[in-house]
C-alpha cells in the first residue's frame, strides 16, 4: 500500500506541474508578449483556461494531503524549514486567482482592469518561480535541522544560486506548456503564428535556463551531472527528452496541435523523472548528510492503508469527472476551422 501511496505522491506533482504549470504559463506568456498583441493574447488565454483553471489545483492539493497524513515528518520539516518561499507560493497563488476573477467578471471595466492584469501576470510568474525554489531546496542538501540562527534555518537553506536558477527554469517549463498547449486553441493563421513564434522562444528560454541550472548547481557543489548521469535511467530520460524537443521543434510548424502537446507532456516528464528517480525513496536531502525516506519515514501502516484506499476510491469519482468538465467544456467552444 506504501508504493501505491507513492505513486499517488508522484502522479500528483507530474499532473501539477503539467496542467497547473500550464495555467500558470499563461499569465507567463502575457507578460512577455509585445503591447500589441496582449489584448488577442489574454482573451485567447482566458478562453482557453477559464472553465478549468481553479481545477487543476486539485494536485496541489493532493500532495499536500498525501505528505500531511501519509508523511508527517516530510512535511513538518519542509512546511517549518522552508516555510518562506511556500508562503509566497501561496500567496501567489491566492493573488492570481482573485485577479484572475475580477479582471473577467468586474461589473465596471474602469483603471482598476489595469492593476487586476498586472497582479495576474506578476503572480503568475512569481509562484512557479518559488515552486522551483522548494523543488531546489529538497535536492540542495542545504536544510539544516540543526541550526541555531534565523539565516541558516529558513534562509540559506533555499536562498542561493542553485534554487533561483531552479525557480527561472520552472518558469520558462510553465510558460513553454502554455505556448505548446494553446497552439490548438487559435482559430486564425495569424494567432497560430504568434504562438508558435512564442513557443520557440520559449523553448530557447527554457533550453539557456536549463543550463544555468546546471552552472548554479556546480557552483554550488550539488553534483547534479553526476546525479542525473551518473545512472542509467536519468541518462536515457534525459536523451528521449532532448529527442521529442528536436521532433517538437520541426512539429511546430505542422498543424498538428495534439502530436505537439503530447511531445511537450513527454518532454517534461522524462525532465521530472531524471530529477526524481536518483534520489528515490529519499525527498529531502539534508545538510548533515542525512536525508528523509518516503520509505524510512512514512506514518503508521494502518495510515497509510487508510490513505491508500482513499485515494484509490476517491479517483474512481474525481477522475472521471475531471475529465468529463474538460470534455464539456472543448464541445461548448466549438472553434471555428483555420483559413
Amino acid at each position: 500500500m506504501l508504493y501505491v501511496v507513492i505513486a499517488f505522491l508522484w502522479a500528483s506533482i507530474w499532473l501539477y506541474l503539467l496542467l497547473g504549470g500550464a495555467d500558470f504559463g499563461a499569465g507567463v506568456i502575457e507578460l512577455v508578449t509585445n503591447r500589441e498583441n496582449r489584448t488577442k493574447t489574454r482573451s485567447t488565454m482566458y478562453r482557453a483556461i477559464g472553465p478549468i483553471w481553479e481545477a487543476n489545483h486539485m494536485w496541489l492539493i493532493i500532495a499536500i494531503v498525501i505528505l500531511f497524513v501519509g508523511f508527517p515528518k516530510i512535511y513538518t520539516t519542509m512546511s517549518v524549514f522552508v516555510h518562506i518561499p511556500l508562503t509566497a507560493m501561496l500567496l501567489g497563488i491566492i493573488a492570481r486567482g482573485t485577479a484572475f476573477v475580477f479582471r473577467n467578471y468586474d461589473a465596471v471595466d474602469d483603471h482598476m482592469q489595469n492593476i487586476y492584469n498586472r497582479i495576474f501576470v506578476y503572480s503568475s510568474a512569481i509562484t512557479p518561480f518559488f515552486l522551483g525554489i522548494i523543488a531546489a531546496s529538497t535536492v540542495s542538501g542545504q536544510i539544516d535541522p540543526n541550526a541555531g540562527d534565523f539565516l541558516s534555518a529558513y534562509l540559506y537553506s533555499w536562498l542561493n544560486s542553485f534554487g533561483l536558477s531552479v525557480g527561472l527554469f520552472t518558469v520558462c517549463i510553465c510558460g513553454f506548456l502554455a505556448a505548446i498547449y494553446i497552439i490548438g486553441e487559435v482559430n486564425t493563421v495569424a494567432d497560430r503564428q504568434h504562438f508558435i513564434r512564442m513557443s520557440k522562444r520559449m523553448i530557447i528560454a527554457a533550453f539557456f535556463s536549463g543550463g544555468l541550472v546546471f552552472a548554479a548547481a556546480q557552483y554550488e557543489g550539488i553534483p547534479l551531472v553526476e546525479w542525473i548521469f551518473g545512472q542509467w535511467v536519468g541518462s536515457i530520460a534525459i536523451a528521449l527528452a532532448s529527442i521529442s524537443l528536436l521532433a517538437l521543434w520541426f512539429s511546430l510548424d505542422k498543424n498538428r496541435p495534439v502530436l505537439i502537446r503530447l511531445l511537450a507532456g513527454f518532454q517534461i516528464s522524462m525532465i521530472l523523472l531524471a530529477a526524481t528517480y536518483v534520489h528515490f525513496p529519499n525527498i529531502v536531502l539534508l545538510k548533515d548528510d542525512t536525508a528523509l525516506s518516503l520509505l524510512d519515514d512514512a506514518g503508521l501502516d494502518k495510515t497509510i492503508e487508510a490513505l491508500a484506499w482513499a485515494l484509490m476510491i476517491g479517483s474512481v469519482f474525481i477522475l472521471p469527472s475531471l475529465f468529463y468538465l474538460i470534455y464539456s467544456f472543448e464541445r461548448r467552444k466549438n472553434p471555428e476551422e483555420i483559413a
